[in-house]
């Protein structure tokens, strides 16, 4: 097991690129179960959650293979039906495999996501909407076993815009008789990019990137190469890391129409922010002024920079709130970033962050992606020396995030632990 080992104190400076998007990857991987050849996908991250979704795709049938960015999938010789346990309790993103092979195979077997259940939970979201295309869903052993000779088009209207239930739907149904209608569809640019991957393969989808998407089903798709979107969200990671230093720096090879909520927030927060193209650059203020933040779905503030912002606060002068409207318990990070000196007191799903306080090196343990890179954050500003410890959790989104970080001016290191 790994740690990250960080002197805090300096600012970050320089200029780094950003890495493709995990989230869109998560969803075009599956997207090439809907037809059988070859895929070239470039800017691919190499993360963990890449690796979890090629082993579980591998188990399938599929050949994956990943070179420097590039990923090489082929879904010719699918024999395998089935995602077990081993592999969707790793990720959850491993259900996006269920409409895919529904649609192409009439048959899927997808292991329930570890905590979820038939019920008010995000995983009904897709159930109920396959079901609108006339797939027969039962559950079996924590196994979802979805049957369907062939899907037909519906109107399917989700009653909270979800991610991954927006892809499921959307990439089943372009194997559909007839046409299915999403209202309250997800708009997250990672939807939009799937969307793209599906029309190229030859699905005919229209409305990507707005609340309502229509898809006219084809009887067959046809393989095709994509190169992913940059990742929003290391790129909001970056920015702030930058911000919380006092540094300078410039992020390349990023979309800034992807995180322009964030961008406003971070102007607001005192940073002067300068748009050229494919690139940001950052530079901060003197003083960090306190700014809260509710996180909503996409265009809003997203939830997995809430993390990140909790941090920044509290190093900014004065007191902010910062409300979670997706995930209500969303706070694990709280007592870890408490440990290095912050001071956040959480309420429901409201946490108050008194900042300005000192922060002073301490070691401290990942809880999950997006609160063990808060815990980087505040480290990079604390006194003395931070231990981060089971950053396999970060590894899931993040490539090499210590080489970025060190590329800007960071003390970093990453070193073997005896931790089991």
């Amino acid at each position: 097991m790994d740690k990250f080992v960080i002197q805090g104190g300096r600012p970050l400076n320089g200029a780094v690129n950003i890495s493709g998007a995990k989230n869109a990857t998560l969803e075009l991987m599956p997207a090439a179960l809907l037809a059988p050849g070859v895929y070239r996908l470039t800017n691919t991250p190499n993360i963990r959650d890449v690796w979890t979704m090629s082993r579980l795709m591998a188990s399938m049938g599929a050949h994956a293979e990943l070179n420097d960015d590039e990923l090489f999938l082929d879904t010719s010789n699918i024999t395998v039906l089935e995602a077990p346990y081993d592999h969707v309790k790793k990720m959850r993103a491993s259900i996006h495999v269920l409409g895919p092979l529904l649609a192409r195979y009439g048959y899927a077997k997808v292991s329930l996501p570890g905590g979820c259940a038939w019920g008010p939970r995000p995983v009904d979201f897709h159930l109920k909407g396959l079901e609108r295309l006339g797939a027969e869903i039962t559950l079996e052993g924590g196994y979802i076993i979805a049957r369907a000779e062939r899907l037909r088009g519906a109107h399917v209207a989700f009653d909270i815009a979800s991610v991954g239930a927006t892809f499921n739907i959307m990439a089943a149904a372009t194997l559909a008789r007839g046409v299915t209608t999403i209202t309250n569809a997800a708009m997250e640019p990672e939807v939009t990019a799937a969307g793209r991957f599906l029309q190229k393969m030859g699905a005919q989808i229209g409305g990507l990137g707005t609340s309502t998407i229509t898809i006219e089903g084809v009887d067959e798709l046809k393989p095709a190469d994509e190169e992913t979107i940059p990742d929003r969200i290391e790129t909001g990671t970056l920015l702030t890391a930058i911000a919380i230093t006092g540094g300078r720096g410039t992020l390349r090879r990023t979309n800034p129409y992807h995180l322009a909520f964030v961008l406003e927030k971070l102007e607001d927060v005192g940073c002067e922010i300068d748009i050229h193209a494919d690139e940001i650059t950052l530079a901060a203020p003197d003083q960090l002024k306190p700014v809260d933040i509710t996180t909503a779905v996409y265009p809003g503030f997203p939830t997995d920079m809430q993390a990140q912002w909790m941090a920044l606060m509290a190093c900014a002068n004065g007191t902010s709130v910062v409300t979670d409207a997706i995930y209500k318990d969303r706070f694990t990070h709280v007592p870890e970033l408490g440990r290095l000196g912050c001071d956040i007191h959480v309420n429901d799903n409201s946490a108050t962050i008194r900042g300005g306080k000192k922060l002073t090196g301490a070691t401290v343990m990942s809880t999950d992606l997006r609160g063990s890179v808060a815990m980087v954050l505040a480290a990079l500003v604390a006194d003395g020396v931070t231990e981060v410890l089971r950053i396999y959790h970060l590894d899931r989104g993040y490539e090499r995030l210590e080489q970025r970080l060190g590329c800007l001016g960071a003390l970093i290191r990453r070193e073997k632990t005896e931790e089991m």
